[in-house]
């Protein structure tokens, strides 16, 4: 069976990718967002709960999921803890962006983006048939992200610090789109991104997902 066009959206905190996986909706490609796949894992009823509880002890809340925040106060700026984490939960992101995929191939939609903020940090390109990078450039990036509550400058270059630097993003994605002031400009780019795509190679689904079974 063949798939949809896999299109890989990453880029660093506050670089506008979030926008521009709206206007890809927008235009009628379905997006799965990583971090909201994230935030579900961790509610109450999610199979990995146990597994986070036992790697965390004490990160539950009362509803019978994770505290988002005692959790991230427990990895955040700690290596091996993160990876604990990441190797409980990425495997079942991975689970979810293979049924959001199948079931996009048998609705024989043709494009589909996944929306993972460390997509070519974790490797996750080799999945996707191209990857599109959004960069606002550092001074827009860092005064958007101090806008956000709870952003600070130390913990601004603490998750920079997690993050490939865009330069490197920029060289290996296939398409970069800057993500400014003008909204205008960012649909007219994502227009014309889909534009280029129709005839994009498809390769990615379903044969390189089956090749990480």
């Amino acid at each position: 069976m063949g798939g949809p066009l896999v299109i890989g959206l990453t880029g660093g905190i506050a670089m506008g990718k979030s926008r521009v996986a709206r206007l890809l909706q927008g235009f009628g490609v379905p997006v799965f967002d990583a971090d909201a796949a994230v935030h579900a894992l961790l509610r109450a009823g999610s199979p990995v709960i146990g597994a986070v509880e036992a790697a965390f002890p004490g990160v539950g809340d009362d509803a019978g999921g994770i505290d988002r925040r005692a959790l991230g106060a427990r990895v955040f700026g700690n290596a091996p803890a993160l990876r604990r984490l990441e190797a409980i939960l990425h495997p079942a992101v991975r689970a979810a962006e293979r049924r959001f995929l199948g079931r996009l191939a048998r609705e024989r939609f043709a494009m589909a983006a996944l929306d993972i903020p460390l997509l070519l940090e974790t490797g996750g390109e080799r999945l996707c048939d191209c990857v599109v990078v959004v960069d606002a450039g550092p001074h827009l990036q860092a005064a958007r992200a101090l806008a956000r509550p709870g952003m600070s400058p130390a913990r601004l270059a603490a998750i920079r610090a997690q993050q490939m630097p865009g330069t490197e993003k920029q060289k290996r994605a296939d398409f970069v789109l800057c993500s400014g002031y003008d909204r205008g400009a960012s649909a007219a780019a994502v227009a014309a991104l889909l534009d280029r795509l129709q005839a994009w190679p498809r390769r990615a689904w379903p044969a390189a997902w089956h090749a990480v079974a």
